[in-house]
């Protein structure tokens, strides 16, 4: 008899902002974007929740920011924004692949 429970109860997925780039230099490549939600659905059958944290590197660097003349403040504000932007296209790519995503 075969246990049908996932493999795991929670699963955590931090990824780089820096993976939704492609092959470009800055922002967001669709296609790299529903490949990785694409490969979230798979690794979604082995949990029962998924919890997912993405950065945005690859929208700002708030290392430059010192570089570019910005307080470290309004630095940190913008990289939170950057995530916000990158959360809402994984989430678009995810619910395109038949997730549900809250």
């Amino acid at each position: 008899m075969t246990d049908a429970r996932p493999a795991y109860r929670r699963v955590l997925l931090k990824l780089s902002g820096e993976v939704l780039l492609g092959s470009g230099e800055y922002g967001i490549d669709h296609r790299v974007t529903h490949a990785i939600a694409d490969q979230i659905r798979e690794a979604r059958s082995a949990c029962d929740a998924m919890g997912i944290v993405i950065g945005g590197g690859n929208i700002f660097r708030g290392i430059n920011a010192k570089d570019l003349g910005i307080d470290r403040v309004t630095a940190d504000h913008i990289g939170m924004l950057a995530t916000v932007m990158n959360s809402l296209a994984l989430q678009d790519a995810l619910e395109k692949s038949d997730l549900d995503t809250r």
